[in-house]
């Protein structure tokens, strides 16, 4: 397959825009050569039913036409091209002028956020002079305040080609004026079509939104979560190495059958996104619309994907026509959705546009009547400064906000994310409490599980008088499910550098904490350590040393743990524990033994050495194999 690299310096996805038969198909037609219906029944019919393509090349720009349909039972089909153009042709037909479909297209437009465009009056060659003037004013009122005041009004006729050459001047200026959209972002691509190609197995379609793709790169499938291999590329109906935002393309994959995928889905950069149920927004209603309450179901449209949700309003109990406000949208369907997406809705019944707006959480919680503070988190969102959406996700998430979440949410770049969470963590906003990966948490909260670990400590000592310091592990545990070990960590290592806890092998204690017995302890520890030192080799249970004292078993317990981490005591199994003289000794008696008797030793041999039972024998001889004194050999040990 021969691949063309060369491609236009700008690459822009054109919209069209307009009533019925009001001539959007003949005119692409004739600006392109190509007419973008492609189904039986729209040549049939003469009516677009899907969305339709064609390309033009013209100086230095590709334009992909989308060619959307204007009756209002196909308008669905017309949301799902909307969504990816950079331009609007919005088509009038010089013999009818402004009909109610040219109304909601350009609603459409304008809610999805589109920037410029150009107007074409069609089929001028059907109207007179005075009539063609009547409806450039009509086009002018019409669009006056909004993103297409002062665009270009140009009469044209693909019947007999008055006009073509102008539009297609005005649709280069267009394109050069308009901002190219970012490569450099992930990929992302939503799906309209998708179908078989023999020879090559499954094609799909769609304008990539952002980023770039080169042939044998893989995909992640979303929401079905499936890693696919590319394994061709069109772009402008050539094949190609690579396709990137504002390029209509068709990506041929590997892996997986046509029929698993539909329209709505959408192919990225692997284990960038995310799919969703839950999303907060700023929803604007058309003028026109009727007043939205709270709980009220609609048809939600966004990139070519369409669903039911239920809307949850943040601020009373509706929305009024011609005004905005903050709203929960519960999707019956999960989409891929990114902070910055332009979204349609359309009433539930009787079907019609009623507005629109901006996806400013794409990973929404669910609402909750103590979220107090959620309308100000979503108007910092809305604010677009890195810094304090950073900033405020930090402080919603008590358990930190990692890496990938961050990028999810927002569509930041990994190397961005990490420079905001440095400039955040300099002024002390947010502490970085891992790198790789990282994992950014409010300055708030950090302090919180500081001040909890101190807390702790306090009452650990309080409690805990004859222990020197609390595992670290149980310190860990002590703080709950919603402190992550990381955060625990860099928490702990702050307070041991500012010398306010202290760390002794795995135990942490407060500095200077020291053990102070009462005399009456302190009879006590004698008394047990004395009982082990008699006993010699043949020593006793703790429970046995216990029954001889006057203070309560646990409290002798922990008398005996000091005796153990002082080593004036030593546990060689879980019941036995020998004073350590008593051990000491062990050396010498091998020592003279193999001088006279020889390098090996028996069970008997060592029962009589050292004057003790079978029941502390074996865990002696095990113990002394383990400090390397012997090393056993069959039934008997070889004295080293």
């Amino acid at each position: 397959m021969n691949h063309s690299l060369n491609s236009p310096r700008k690459s822009l996805i054109i919209g069209t825009a307009g009533h019925i038969d009001h001539g959007k198909s003949t005119l692409i037609e004739a600006l392109t050569g190509t007419h973008p219906d492609r189904l039986e029944e729209e040549k049939r019919r003469g009516i677009t039913i899907d969305l339709g393509f064609a390309f033009l090349e013209e100086s230095g720009v590709r334009f992909g036409f989308v060619d959307v349909p204007g009756h209002e039972r196909f308008i669905k089909n017309m949301l799902a091209g909307a969504s990816g153009i950079d331009l609007v042709l919005l088509v009038i037909a010089a013999d009818e002028g402004i009909r109610p479909q040219t109304r909601e297209h350009f609603e459409i437009c304008r809610l999805l956020g589109v920037q410029r465009g150009v107007i074409a009056l069609t089929k001028s060659d059907l109207a007179d002079a005075d009539t063609l003037g009547l409806v450039r004013l009509e086009a002018e009122e019409f669009v006056k305040g909004s993103f297409l005041a002062g665009a270009p009004i140009l009469p044209v006729s693909a019947k007999t080609g008055a006009g073509i050459t102008e539009l297609k001047t005005a649709l280069v200026q267009a394109a050069r004026d308009s901002g190219a959209r970012d490569t450099e972002r992930y990929f992302r691509l939503p799906i309209d079509r998708s179908f078989p190609v023999k020879g090559f197995g499954t094609v799909v379609t769609g304008t990539a939104i952002s980023g770039q793709v080169a042939a044998g790169e893989e995909v992640e499938l979303l929401p079905a979560h499936q890693v696919l291999r590319v394994r061709g590329l069109h772009c402008g109906g050539k094949a190609t190495e690579r396709v990137q935002a504002g390029q209509r393309s068709a990506v041929n994959l590997s892996g997986i059958e046509h029929t698993a995928i539909e329209r709505g889905m959408v192919i990225a950069s692997p284990g960038r996104f995310r799919a969703t149920r839950r999303v907060d927004v700023r929803l604007e209603l058309l003028p026109t619309a009727p007043k939205l309450r709270h709980r009220a179901q609609v048809h939600f449209h966004a990139g070519t994907a369409e669903t039911i949700a239920e809307v949850y309003l943040h601020e009373g109990a509706s929305i009024l026509p011609g005004t905005s406000a903050f709203a929960h949208f519960k999707l019956q369907d999960e989409i891929v959705l990114e902070r910055g997406d332009r979204f349609i809705v359309r009433q539930f019944s009787p079907v019609m546009t009623i507005g629109g707006g901006a996806i400013l959480d794409p990973l929404a919680r669910r609402p909750a009547r103590k979220d107090t503070g959620r309308v100000a988190y979503l108007a910092t969102l809305e604010k677009d400064t890195r810094e304090e959406i950073l900033a405020a996700l930090a402080e919603r998430n008590i358990l930190g906000v990692p890496l990938q979440e961050v990028v999810a949410r927002t569509g930041w770049l990994e190397s961005e994310v990490h420079a905001v969470a440095e400039d955040l963590a300099r002024t002390k906003q947010v502490r970085i409490v891992a790198l790789v990966p990282l994992l950014v948490l409010s300055e708030k909260v950090f302090t919180d599980i500081r001040e909890k670990l101190l807390a702790r400590m306090e009452r650990f000592h309080k409690e805990n008088p004859l222990l020197p310091g609390i595992a670290r592990e149980d310190l860990r545990a002590s703080l709950g499910k919603r402190v992550r070990p990381e955060s625990f960590r860099t928490a702990l290592e702050a307070l041991v550098q500012e010398k306010k806890l202290a760390l002794q092998a795995e135990l942490v204690k407060k500095p200077g904490a020291e053990i102070t017995l009462t005399p009456e302890e302190e009879r006590a520890k004698q008394q047990i350590e004395q009982a082990f030192a008699k006993a010699g080799l043949a020593a006793p249970s703790a429970k046995e040393v216990f029954a001889l004292l006057a203070i309560e078993k646990a409290h002798a317990g922990k008398l005996l743990q000091i005796l153990l981490r002082e080593k004036a005591l030593v546990r060689i199994s879980p019941e036995l524990i020998f004073h350590a003289a008593a051990l000491h000794r062990l050396p010498a008696l091998l020592r003279d033994y193999k001088k006279t008797k020889g390098e090996r030793i028996g069970v008997p041999a060592f029962k009589e050495l050292t004057g003790i039972t079978r029941k502390h024998a074996i865990p002696l001889l095990e113990y002394l194999d383990r400090q390397r004194l012997t090393r056993r050999a069959g039934d008997e040990r070889v004295i080293i």
